[in-house]
């Protein structure tokens, strides 16, 4: 949102996430109370040796709907697998009914698409080094691809955008639509995240050295970096008058972008405390009026030092912090999203998740960093973080229906 421009509040008119704990939120709730991450060991083949993962199972045999399969690839079939779940491509035909599909966006972020494709094109190449003939790079492996596809499969005929914006693409995606909806564009839209394993993230990670060789403990004083995961999360946005009652409520966001580095964060977090201000501000809240704060939590050991400085900027001890990250992985273009249905699924639980597989923070952090889940039966309000590569950073807050 613009400096100083408060956000009427939209509603959460459905939600859906396939993360590595299963299909739809009901696993992933199930797995925040439980305290049951989803990650395990990289059994993917040609990936770094000694890796912990996120992978959706079963995903390689998902098919799309016979007059889409040219939009083939990993990245589209988890895409598929979000919609068809938590009855969320019914609740777009319901909202398509009331509006009309030209009335409805897609905004989806994503890092690399359907690049998975294209690395399997890659090594079918023949001796000329042409790509396979049957290789569809605009259906696949074009960051136009999600939007195009999930614009199709929905029936839609409004907006169809791609967002970008590394670890925040997903959260960025969630803000715009949310921009588009109050500029009048259009009456809703179905904004999120999706992304996937490839192996140019791992590698790619591997070779910056922030791979963790255990499952991600974002937080902890020994933190020794990240696990990847693919993940999809996706949520429906209309005006909060059009909702059904009760629907969790996006009451605010905002994002800067400070440069500081092609992939370290600013040592103080100047761009993130900008955004968590936008926030709050397009939200019309104090930071005390905020009941967690969930946050990026990579688990590198610059990534969490820098937010837990900027958080206490605003927010002081007073507000309870965690990263999820250890139940999903870092789903990097989709984190955002899947970390914003996350938010919403703690409102409803009224819950506090502390972060998972470890025993205490890091003593030099300030915040009030949880450790072990926490009831919190009057939670209202939830600020969800997200920061990535180049500067680029994004806050979100949720909140119950008043």
């Amino acid at each position: 949102m613009a400096e100083g421009t408060a956000m009427p509040p939209l509603a959460l008119s459905a939600a859906t996430a396939v993360t590595a704990l299963g299909r739809g939120t009901g696993p992933l709730r199930a797995g925040l109370l439980a305290r049951r991450g989803g990650l395990q060991p990289c059994d993917l083949p040609d990936m770094p040796e000694g890796i912990w993962i996120g992978r959706v199972e079963g995903l390689e045999a998902v098919a799309l709907p016979p007059a889409l399969a040219g939009f083939a690839c990993r990245n589209n079939r988890l895409a598929e697998l979000a919609l068809a779940s938590d009855g969320f491509a019914e609740a777009v035909a319901a909202t398509r009914a009331r509006h009309g599909a030209g009335r409805i966006a897609v905004v989806l972020g994503t890092s690399t698409a359907g690049i998975e494709e294209t690395e399997q094109a890659w090594r079918r190449r023949g001796a000329d080094g042409a790509l396979p003939p049957e290789f569809d790079y605009a259906r696949s492996h074009d960051l136009q691809s999600l939007p195009r596809y999930v614009r199709a499969r929905l029936g839609l005929r409004g907006p169809a955008l791609a967002f970008s914006t590394a670890c925040t693409s997903g959260a960025r995606a969630i803000m715009e639509a949310a921009a588009l909806i109050g500029a009048g564009i259009v009456d809703a839209a179905v904004a999120g995240g999706v992304d996937t394993l490839c192996r140019m993230t791992l590698h790619g990670f591997a070779a910056l050295e922030v791979l963790s060789h255990g499952p991600t403990r974002p937080c902890a004083a020994d933190r020794d970096g990240i696990s990847i995961g693919e993940a999809a999360g996706l949520v429906l946005l209309e005006r909060a008058g059009q909702a059904p009652a009760g629907a969790i409520r996006l009451l605010g966001a905002g994002a800067s972008s400070d440069g500081h580095h092609m992939s370290s964060p600013h040592p103080d977090g100047e761009g993130a405390v900008a955004a968590m201000r936008m926030a709050l501000r397009s939200a019309g809240l104090a930071p005390g009026e905020v009941g967690y704060v969930n946050l990026h939590g990579t688990g590198t050991r610059a990534n969490d030092a820098m937010e837990d400085r900027a958080v206490h900027q605003l927010f002081g001890d007073r507000a309870p912090c965690s990263s999820t990250k250890g139940w999903t992985g870092h789903a990097l273009g989709a984190a955002g999203a899947v970390e914003a249905v996350i938010a919403a699924l703690c409102l409803e639980e009224g819950l506090v998740p502390g972060c998972l597989g470890i025993a205490a923070a890091d003593p030099a952090f300030r915040c009030d960093i949880v450790t072990g889940n926490r009831a919190a039966p009057g939670l209202a309000r939830v600020m969800s973080n997200s920061f990535g590569f180049g500067g680029s950073n994004c806050s979100l807050i949720l909140g119950r229906a008043e």
